[in-house]
């Protein structure tokens, strides 16, 4: 088994992401952290399957939409849909994962380390971000 560790502060080196729970919602992670790493020179994916565009970015429905491989995905939703989404997260072949608060349980976590996926979970993207 591969070590999964990984720190945040090399996980936001990377350039190219998706995030998992893009939201149109001002007031919500899934809409401050997509604009965020746009702003900060980033490729974003948003992904949604219940919108089509978030404030100028294209939001796709699935990962498998996406047009090109990502770095590292940011999922922002529940720990329900996060379960769900490991699945295709590792059929992508995302070996980078950061869960932010609330998208996680040790289900969640459990499930992420089986599929050796390298796994931030403590720290919270928008504010690593706003260290840079």
């Amino acid at each position: 088994m591969k070590d999964i560790n990984i720190k945040s502060d090399e996980m936001v080196t990377m350039k190219k992401w998706a995030l998992l729970g893009a939201s149109p919602d001002e007031s919500k992670f899934g809409y401050k952290i997509l604009m965020l790493l746009k702003k900060k020179g980033y490729t974003v994916y948003g992904i949604n399957p219940k919108y089509d565009e978030i404030n100028g970015v294209v939001i796709y429905h699935s990962l498998k939409e996406l047009p090109e491989a990502v770095d590292a995905v940011s999922v922002i939703v529940n720990p329900n849909i996060a379960l769900n989404a490991i699945d295709e997260i590792a059929e992508c072949k995302i070996e980078n994962v950061w869960f932010q608060p609330g998208s996680y349980n040790q289900e969640v976590l459990d499930k992420a380390k089986s599929n050796e996926l390298n796994i931030v979970f403590r720290e919270c993207l928008y504010v690593e971000l706003g260290r840079i």
